[in-house]
């Protein structure tokens, strides 16, 4: 059985050909869809990643994302042709994960590709980790729970708290945290952390206990230890 599977959506047949014979020599299962309408209908069968482009007739590959955002938790990889800053906020903002320029390297989408899955595995594999007495992280179910109470975190906002508290005790500034949570293509600048964590201390707050995340002036953040 293969261990990953594949989606791939694209409305040009030598491009889905050519990934699809990649990724099955590497042992993936692969599903192929030519449109946004039958991405949709493919993407029930739970992929673990998608790969997915954006110029497509009809149903573009903007409107598929955001379509099957609340249905997949798993990555999705746009590729697509477009290079401006623009297109890569609007999919980014809209759920997906990277952006892949057209032409593209097979090998620097594959290893992408498996980068995603790895660090997808790592999450699920997590097991429960109280903090504080009260509260609690679910790794796997990536929620978070306040004595008992369950905290709403959007997507940046989950992975800003797991990766700090995962490195428990550590500081990091926020061009690191950038990096690593956006990529080094991420889109627009370090600046973000500070208003994700802002949002972040708001939710906590109405716990009405102690913030975990603790701001090191000059240095950036840490999780309390």
């Amino acid at each position: 059985m293969s261990k990953y599977k594949l989606l791939i959506v694209d409305d040009e047949r030598d491009i889905v050909a050519l990934l699809q014979e990649h990724f099955e020599y590497k042992g993936y299962e692969v599903l192929t869809a030519y449109d946004g309408k039958e991405a949709i209908r493919l993407a029930q069968q739970q992929p673990d990643l998608i790969l997915l482009d954006i110029n497509m007739p009809s149903m573009n590959g903007l409107e598929v994302c955001a379509y099957i955002r609340s249905l997949v938790s798993c990555p999705i990889l746009f590729v697509s042709a477009k290079i401006d800053e623009s297109d890569k906020i609007k999919g980014l903002s809209v759920g997906g994960d990277d952006y892949i320029i057209k032409p593209f390297s097979i090998h620097e989408l594959s290893a992408r590709v498996e980068a995603h899955l790895r660090r997808d595995e790592r999450h699920l594999n997590k097991t429960k980790i109280k903090f504080f007495d009260h509260l609690q992280i679910d790794y796997g179910a990536k929620e978070i729970t306040c004595e008992g109470k369950l905290i709403s975190f959007t997507k940046k906002e989950y992975e800003i708290i797991e990766f700090l508290s995962i490195h428990r005790g550590q500081v990091f500034d926020k061009e690191r945290m950038y990096e690593k949570l956006w990529g080094f293509d991420g889109v627009g600048d370090s600046s973000v952390i500070s208003e994700h964590i802002r949002k972040i201390r708001a939710k906590f707050a109405i716990s009405g206990k102690d913030q975990p995340i603790e701001t090191v002036w000059g240095l950036g953040y840490k999780w309390k230890s």
